[in-house]
């Protein structure tokens, strides 16, 4: 194909009409009329020799070979963009840049407070602004208005670029008065009630069903895969249990194993591994390609992810293996950082 005769704003088009799935939409997007925008839609099925975007009962639904474009369209723009901004240096000490952050409960509690010790010594005027799960859309991430998420993904958009902070198990907190302390095994573990922290804090009067697996996440999953359900009493999206835990002595908070011991700090709680098995979960960062190369962002994913070696480095000499073993009350092996597709094929 001759490049000098393909008009290179079709990829633009052809990335917000992918991201949009909808010619109206893609129209006002882009600033142009719907007539325009289906001329160029016809334009960019001649080009690739493909519909592209089919008419469904849903919208328009894209096809096999759209699907394959949109991640390699996505990367060529944002390299494209890279290629036409002016080079600069990030200089942190001085920067008044405000960096936007979707994070879970479980990354605000575990990674947020050493991150932002290491920020106000290294960017003291950086500001970062934090926000929920349900505050950000991948769309947002997309177009680059939100810098970075830190969560525990399911799936994100192919174009993506990911690194895995550390991965993490789940343990039991109790009170050191429970009557289960000294024979916490299955049994009694059903036998308890139990506190579950979900995202929006929402229980049953809310739609959630204890009855489904994939309705409370891998701890009720795990149990149902031995035929067993708990019994839930106290829904929360928070971590601070020891207060509950303490005035409630049958409760049993199962929780990440990061969170559990930043919560077992007092001899009124007592931290316990589970007695049945539980998957481990990854704790993960993910960041639009438009960002991939900027230098400002850059250096904040490599804060983020020095600061991850510091806290995985001290929890291998305060949390050393054999301790683990021996005891059974501290179960989780901390790992190296692992980068996935740090720099995407």
């Amino acid at each position: 194909m001759d490049l000098q005769r393909v008009d290179l704003n079709l990829l633009v088009h052809l990335d917000v009409l992918l991201r949009e799935k909808n010619v109206t939409r893609a129209s006002e997007q882009l600033g142009i009329t719907q007539p325009a925008m289906s001329n160029i839609l016809r334009r960019l099925r001649k080009l690739f020799n493909d519909p592209l975007l089919i008419r469904s009962s849903e919208g328009m639904t894209p096809t096999e070979r759209a699907l394959e474009l949109q991640p390699r369209v996505r990367e060529l723009l944002a390299d494209l963009t890279q290629l036409l901004e002016p080079r600069t240096e990030f200089r942190p000490y001085t920067s008044s840049r405000v960096f936007r952050i979707m994070t879970s409960d479980y990354a605000e509690a575990t990674l947020v407070p050493r991150l932002v010790k290491a920020l106000r010594s290294e960017a003291p005027n950086v500001i970062l602004d934090f926000l929920t799960p349900s505050d950000v859309s991948y769309r947002d991430m997309e177009q680059g208005r939100v810098d970075l998420a830190i969560n525990r993904f399911n799936e994100v958009p192919q174009s993506f670029h990911q690194v895995l902070i550390w991965r993490d198990t789940f343990s039991c907190l109790l009170s050191a008065d429970s009557p289960y302390v000294n024979r916490f095994n299955l049994k009694n573990y059903l036998k308890a009630q139990h506190v579950w922290v979900s995202k929006t804090g929402m229980g049953v009067g809310f739609g959630v069903n204890p009855e489904k697996s994939g309705g409370l996440g891998s701890i009720d999953a795990a149990l149902q895969r031995l035929g067993q359900k708990r019994q839930i009493s106290v829904f929360t999206r928070h971590y601070q249990m020891p207060a509950m835990l303490t005035a409630n002595k049958d409760l049993i908070a199962t929780l990440p194993t990061r969170v559990a011991r930043m919560q077992a700090n007092n001899d009124d709680i007592v931290i316990k591994e589970p007695p049945f098995f539980i998957p481990e979960f990854e704790l993960t960062m993910a960041w639009s390609p438009l960002l991939q190369h900027h230098p400002a962002h850059r250096w904040l994913r490599q804060l983020i992810q020095h600061v991850s070696r510091q806290i995985i480095a001290e929890e291998r000499i305060k949390y050393p293996l054999q301790t683990a073993i021996q005891d059974g009350s501290l179960h989780t092996q901390p790992i190296d950082l692992v980068e996935i597709d740090p720099d995407r094929q």
